[in-house]
Order: structure tokens, then C-alpha cells, then sequence
């Protein structure tokens, strides 16, 4: 696998949301172009982005609060899975949050999504079953 991974830019933004439509599960988090932006312009090293042969291969956000390290999107193209890929980006982002001295870093892993629990179980990370994600809708 010859995969460079560089970061997302701004002109990047539709072709993520497309690429997610594609090889992302659970896209249905009213994803679009501006809260992207904002993303990419709050913190223009967060998204990461795997090509090969110049076209978007996988992507990964790997999110830095200043205090903990979150990982969001990890999506490859189905095309493209067992190549490496995820793995390659996986690494990109722990590279980044170990530069800035995180101790753990956390996953957002739909739980019907058998694929990626293997993905990230054989990347080392373990489900936390003590712990459940509470959210709010604000819109």
C-alpha cells in the first residue's frame, strides 16, 4: 500500500462529504460543507486524509481538545479495505497526539458495526462497557 496521508484542506470538503456517504457507516449526523470548514479552519491538522495514486483512499479526524485525544470517521474506501489504509491512518493520528503528550485516545464506534470493531480491536483499542455516551440534540 502506497498511501500518503496528509491533512484535509478546505477545498477537500465536498469531496469528504461525499467520500463519507460512501465508505462511512451511520452518516447521518446533519454533516455539511460549513461545519466541516469550521473544522478544518479550528484546527487545519485534525483531518487526515489517505491517497493513493492521487485519489481520497480513507480518512480519519483525529480531534485535540488540549486535553484529551478523540478519533471520529475512520472510513476507507470499500474498494480499498485490508490494504492498510486504516492502519496507516490510525498511526498519522496517534503520531499527532503523542506530540502533544496525550495518554489515551478514544474512538466513536457505532456498536452494529461489526467491521470496524475488529478494525479497532486489532488496532489495540478495547470497548469501554462501563461507559455510555449521552447526548442531547441541539437542533
Amino acid at each position: 500500500m502506497d498511501a500518503i496521508i496528509r491533512h484535509g484542506r478546505v477545498e477537500d470538503v465536498e469531496a469528504l462529504l461525499a467520500f463519507w456517504r460512501v465508505a462511512a457507516e451511520g452518516t447521518d449526523r446533519h454533516d455539511d460543507s460549513a461545519k466541516v470548514e469550521a473544522l478544518i479552519e479550528h484546527d487545519p491538522e485534525a483531518v487526515l486524509i489517505a491517497e493513493v495514486d492521487g485519489e481520497m483512499a480513507g480518512t480519519l479526524i483525529a480531534g485535540w481538545d488540549g486535553w484529551r485525544a478523540h478519533l471520529y470517521r475512520l472510513a476507507v474506501d470499500p474498494a480499498r479495505r485490508r490494504q492498510g489504509i486504516g492502519t496507516a491512518l490510525l498511526r498519522a493520528a496517534e503520531e499527532r497526539f503523542a506530540a502533544f503528550g496525550a495518554f489515551r485516545a478514544d474512538a466513536m464506534v457505532l456498536l452494529d458495526n461489526e467491521l470496524a470493531h475488529h478494525v479497532w480491536g486489532a488496532a489495540g483499542y478495547v470497548s469501554q462497557p462501563e461507559w455510555s455516551r449521552w447526548v442531547k440534540p441541539l437542533m
